[in-house]
Formats: structure tokens, sequence, C-alpha cells
């Protein structure tokens, strides 16, 4: 079976980090371009960052500077670090893969998602 976990997420204050981790079980996560995504209510979902299966990275504008994303290979793990957060950052991410070696529009899996809160 194939699967994605997301964790890391929870509430942090503005100008604060968090650091999330989405960690595949059944296939080697390195064969895969890797997306993150985010979704609030009401709202459509928007691709926040992708690396693909050749290293090249994308980002959300409105990231850019803030988020970085990168892969750990030896623990079948993709990361996205997240700093100076705003309230407008607070959605649920989600991560999914898939197998082209490029990022995609269309993504085969997902991660069930975590929570981000930026409050005071």
């Amino acid at each position: 079976q194939l699967q994605l976990v997301e964790s890391g997420g929870g509430l942090v204050q503005p100008g604060g980090s968090l650091r999330l981790s989405c960690a595949a079980s059944g296939f080697r996560l390195d064969y895969y371009a890797v997306g993150w995504f985010r979704q609030a209510p009401g709202k459509e979902p928007e691709g926040v960052s992708c690396i693909s299966r050749g290293g090249g990275i994308n980002y959300l504008d409105s990231v850019k500077g803030r988020f970085t994303i990168s892969r750990d290979n030896a623990k079948n793990t993709v990361y996205l670090q997240m700093n100076s957060l705003k309230p407008e950052d607070t959605d649920v991410y989600y991560c999914a893969a898939d197998p082209s070696y490029v990022c995609p529009e269309s993504f085969i899996y997902w991660g069930q998602g975590t929570q981000v809160t930026v409050s005071s």
C-alpha cells in the first residue's frame, strides 16, 4: 500500500516557524515529484511548493523567501520549512506525490492533511 502522512502542523504566533513533514510508506519518495498544497474553507486549493525528481523547485510567489522545500531520502521524507508565518498562511496543508519526472498539474497520491493556524 502507498501512503503519505503529513505531520508538524499546529498553532503558532505570527512571525513564528513550523516544519511540516511528508513521510512516505510503500514506495520510494525520491522517485516521485512531491508537492505541498494548502486549502482554506471556501477557497480553492493552491500549490505552495513542489520539488521534482530532478531537483527542480517551485514556490508560490507569496511564500518565496519564507518557505523552503527539501528532501531527506534516507528518511523517505519531504519537508516544508515555514518561517515568518503570517495569519494568511492559515490552512490545511497537504502533500502529494506523482511519478512524473517534473512537477505535474495532477498528483496521484495524497496525504490526509495537517492543520496550520497562525494567530496571536
